[in-house]
């Protein structure tokens, strides 16, 4: 089973921002998604969950034999998808505990109720991986927090709502090297061969800890190179140099 992505085309106010994206992302892997500033890679994530602003114009996007396409967010989340945002909102008026209660109660099967216990248990481990304050949880969702606690917050909700294929848009931008150590621990507990992960990165320091199993390079709205680690160490040494062999679609 697998996420597949076939000639995606989508336009946000018009202008076409992903000019035929083909991806495919078994159970069990990590992909690393890289390319310049404006290439597509944050659109790319917001298509997948379905952000109203980004319309698809043509192709199609498969989750384990459903059409991703015809679903709401909502049955998207319920199928599966997350989506760790690059700026996390905050929530002002919602604390941690009750936001994160909610999204597992609506999860659950028609009148059954989350277990307090079993919650709070669940909560407090997840919060332990990522050297969290248990004090966060009675916070407004991301009020007030520093870039890092967003971020870990991010990783949190993940951990707790436990999906099968999810996405990481620049978790690690704004993350001292502790921050990103402890994020990516808790990315690197989640790893199972029933979850994949995209991750969309700039930077080769989170691929160090959670090392892909793929890398794609992502320029012009379409992938135009895909390899293993080692173009990792080729981007980090040469940066996009190669992309001057590439033509940009529609010149």
């Amino acid at each position: 089973m697998s996420l597949i992505i076939k000639d995606l085309h989508a336009s946000v106010q018009g202008t076409e921002i992903l000019k035929g994206i083909n991806l495919e992302i078994p159970k069990g892997e990590l992909h690393a998604v890289m390319g310049p500033n404006g290439s597509g890679k944050s659109t790319l994530s917001k298509v997948i969950c379905g952000h109203k602003d980004y319309v698809v114009t043509s192709g199609e996007i498969w989750l384990d034999g459903q059409n991703l396409l015809e679903m709401s967010v909502d049955e998207r989340s319920r199928a599966g998808v997350f989506l760790a945002f690059q700026y996390p909102m905050e929530v002002p008026g919602v604390s941690n505990a009750n936001f994160l209660r909610a999204a597992l109660q609506a999860r659950m099967p028609e009148g059954e109720e989350l277990s307090v216990v079993d919650f709070y248990k669940k909560l407090y481990a997840a919060m332990g991986v990522l050297g969290m304050d248990r004090k966060l949880t009675s916070r407004s969702v991301n009020e007030g927090f520093s870039g890092g606690e967003k971020k870990r917050n991010e990783v949190l909700q993940m951990m707790l709502l436990d999906p099968l294929y999810a996405i990481l848009d620049e978790t690690d931008s704004g993350l001292d090297i502790d921050a990103l150590r402890i994020v990516s621990q808790g990315v690197n507990a989640m790893r199972s061969p029933f979850r994949s992960f995209m991750v969309i990165t700039h930077y080769k320091r989170l691929l160090e800890y959670i090392r892909p199993d793929v890398v794609h390079v992502l320029a012009y709205g379409k992938i135009v190179r895909t390899g293993g680690y080692e173009l990792v160490d080729e981007l980090e040494r040469d940066g996009y140099e190669f992309l001057k062999n590439f033509e940009e679609p529609g010149k």
